[in-house]
């Protein structure tokens, strides 16, 4: 499926693809770059992709890390 980009820079979503994803209005949208293969990653970020996330980091320290982050970003 193609779609096209505006003078603005702004795509367009067919709506199938937007009803099968649950994208709305005013859904965020995570743009992430695969520079290896030369690709543009478009992931809505829905309920469900949020709920999918859950535990996925789970004991790997990243609270702690944050939290280290943030203090020596006060301390500067």
């Amino acid at each position: 499926m193609e779609t096209y980009a505006t003078v603005k820079g702004q795509i367009v979503i067919p709506s199938s693809i937007r009803r099968k994803f649950g994208i709305n209005e005013s859904t965020r949208i995570q743009i992430d770059v695969d520079e290896a293969n030369s690709r543009i990653i478009l992931t809505p970020i829905t309920r469900e992709f949020v709920h999918s996330l859950r535990g996925k980091y789970k004991g790997r320290g990243l609270l702690k890390s944050l939290m280290a982050e943030k203090k020596l970003e006060r301390e500067l």
